[in-house]
């Protein structure tokens, strides 16, 4: 397992939707947003809320992509592995729904939880940093996306 860098989980942290890519029975892609995608000791993992499709996938076929970009940034991740369905009374299943529920309410449904085995990681990065001559730095690219989109950064 590849494990996961201070830098992906702050993409992982900032970017707050990822998508998660499962093969269906049928052979054709199956995409899921997962606002719970999450890193914890070098780990990913994502909560099923509302996926039964996924999970129906991953059960028959835990072959796995997950993709995560900070609009702002125009950079993330591609996270290539093996999923694994986590049993309900797993620790780190428990870590993730407690994380889950703390953040959205008690009574947040969290079906399953899945751990992914990385096998490959690559950045993603958009043209706004390959194709830019002179090279842009990160806070020009990302304050140029923050005005395209009518956002001010938040100052702490």
């Amino acid at each position: 397992m590849i494990e996961i860098t201070g830098d992906m989980e702050a993409i992982v942290r900032q970017a707050l939707l990822s998508f998660v890519a499962t093969v269906n029975e049928d052979g054709t892609p199956n995409l899921s947003p997962k606002a719970s995608l999450t890193v914890t000791n070098g780990v990913l993992y994502f909560a099923d809320i509302a996926s039964p499709q996924t999970i129906l996938n991953l059960a028959r076929n835990p072959a796995v992509e997950i993709n995560v970009v900070d609009i702002f940034q125009r950079r993330g991740y591609r996270f290539k592995g093996l999923a694994l369905i986590l049993p309900p009374t797993d620790e780190e299943s428990l870590m993730i729904a407690n994380w889950v529920r703390a953040a959205n309410g008690p009574e947040y449904p969290v079906d399953h939880v899945v751990k992914i085995e990385t096998t490959s990681i690559t950045p993603l990065l958009s043209p706004a940093h390959v194709l830019a001559h002179p090279p842009r730095s990160q806070e020009e690219i990302k304050s140029t996306y923050l005005q395209k989109y009518g956002l001010k950064p938040i100052t702490d």
